[in-house]
């Protein structure tokens, strides 16, 4: 079984089945959490399953794998009045699912592209371009988010197609630059600092970054999709980091 399907599998077993017994066959023993939602290790887990509201589920929507790493793109319903976009990244070490961190953000009525927060391409088509693709999105990182060479965004996104899943940010270059003063404007700051991971399988990448917006510790999960050697799509979530954890691991 690819780690994939181990992941998907875990998850079906205990979240949709509710069979809490999925923790002891697919939950490493020493399984380390890094959500806000969850205490450490596998009763914690039982724990968490066994509070969730009958009509909690999961709409996964696409799936990443990299090395021992799995990334999920999907939206959670029932954990409140709206429904949560989420991004959830898993460990797999020796069969079992070992690590995980996620982020969750509430899911608009209407964006500003009118594209949803998770609708577009779902399939890894270009296996082959995995580390091109990482190389690209990390660059536009690195130069763009975090050093605010803005002037530089057009070495990383198309200027042709960029395709926007922000809730307040439009299509295109010209949507990108209009947002960004526009929060300016508003005195909203935006300062990516670490990035302290990247999940990348063909022509989808995805960071896992902390930074401060508007001053606040903030997480920020950016997925980019790369074509031509340029960024031509991007969804995100971006949480504040709560100031206390149910753990000791930190979000990262």
């Amino acid at each position: 079984m690819n780690n994939k399907d181990l992941v998907q599998r875990a998850g079906s077993e205990l979240f949709i089945d509710r069979d809490t017994s999925a923790i002891d066959r697919w939950w490493a023993a020493d399984y380390r959490q890094h959500s806000a939602m969850a205490g450490d290790g596998p009763e914690a887990l039982r724990e968490l399953v066994r509070n969730v509201p009958p009509d909690f589920r999961y709409e996964p929507v696409r799936m990443f794998a990299d090395g021992d790493v799995v990334a999920m793109h999907g939206i959670y319903h029932g954990f409140g009045p709206v429904p949560l976009v989420a991004f959830d990244v898993f460990r797999v070490a020796d069969g079992k699912l070992a690590e995980h961190w996620d982020a969750l953000q509430p899911a608009v009525a209407e964006t500003a592209s009118g594209r949803s927060q998770v609708d577009g391409p779902v399939e890894v088509t270009a296996p082959e371009q995995t580390e091109a693709s990482r190389a690209v999105v990390l660059g536009f990182v690195e130069a763009v988010l975090k050093g605010g060479q803005v002037e530089r965004i057009g070495e990383f996104i198309s200027p042709e197609q960029y395709h926007q899943h922000n809730p307040s940010v439009p299509d295109g270059l010209d949507g990108l630059a209009a947002a960004l003063k526009a929060w300016a404007e508003q005195g909203i700051t935006v300062e990516y600092g670490t990035v302290h991971r990247s999940v990348a399988e063909g022509e989808f990448v995805l960071t896992q970054s902390e930074g401060l917006l508007g001053g606040k510790p903030t997480a920020f999960y950016d997925l980019f999709r790369v074509d031509g050697g340029k960024i031509v799509e991007h969804w995100d979530v971006v949480a504040g980091i709560p100031e206390v954890l149910p753990h000791g691991n930190g979000l990262f």
